[in-house]
């Protein structure tokens, strides 16, 4: 399809217009997971594990992985507990 490019988000395929970013694969795959990211609460990755931020342009064939972050970030519940 012109105009258009694959790629792969947590191990499933999805086609997206030429220039889509980032944020764009999130939509499509994981929406949800698009606050958590902007919050720092979840992450993206490319193929090689290195983070890519949601206003990156993508490539076909671009491999990313989206997941919540199992760190907590600082000042979470735990840290506020004492005050």
């Amino acid at each position: 399809m012109p105009g258009s490019l694959r790629i792969f988000v947590n191990e499933r395929s999805y086609t997206l217009p030429a220039g889509a970013l980032v944020r764009d694969a999130l939509r499509a795959a994981v929406p949800e997971l698009i606050p958590a990211c902007e919050s720092g609460e979840a992450f993206v990755t490319d193929g090689r594990g290195l983070p890519v931020a949601l206003e990156d342009s993508l490539e076909s064939g671009a491999i990313l992985r989206a997941a919540r972050s199992s760190r907590r970030p600082p000042g979470g519940v735990e840290a506020d507990a004492g005050t």
